[in-house]
């Protein structure tokens, strides 16, 4: 199971291989996704907390990658963290997502990347809920809700 000494150990030393690759241009990205998912998923940038109504969406499905599509995580797997952002204790499945050092802000944090397509998805942290103490703390804009 994951836990924050692995995923930091993973930040450090190098992800697992991704299930696939999905590689384009900046001008490809920036046809395809709107300039708020633009800004998020390619320039790393940060939604305002409490923009989406993702936050208060507690219905089963998955949650996939706004860019490339690869399902990322379990609505099951979904907590409300009142941070103002979606969160969730753990992936789909470890190799969707990848795990960065970083030092912006003047604060160490790991951010979390689609591992498919390198998009920016947001940041984890170890004070989420039991079984795996984690949180993803995850841009609404970044993802996709599929319905089961």
């Amino acid at each position: 199971m994951l836990n924050w000494d692995s995923l930091i150990t993973t930040a450090k030393n190098g992800n697992p291989v991704p299930p696939r690759r999905v590689e384009k241009s900046e001008v490809e990205w920036q046809a395809e996704l709107s300039q708020e998912q633009f800004y998020v998923t390619r320039k790393h940038g940060t939604e305002r907390p409490f923009s989406s109504e993702m936050c208060g969406l507690f219905e089963p499905g998955v949650y996939a990658c706004v860019c490339c599509g690869e399902r990322l995580f379990n609505a099951n797997e979904k907590f409300d963290s009142g941070t103002g952002w979606p969160s969730f204790t753990a992936p789909l499945e470890e190799n969707v997502v990848a795990y960065n050092m970083d030092i912006s802000h003047g604060m160490t944090r790991v951010e979390v990347t689609c591992n498919v397509c390198d998009a920016h998805l947001g940041h984890v942290f170890p004070d989420g809920p039991l079984p795996t103490r984690l949180r993803y703390c995850i841009n609404a804009m970044a993802l996709a809700k599929e319905k089961m």
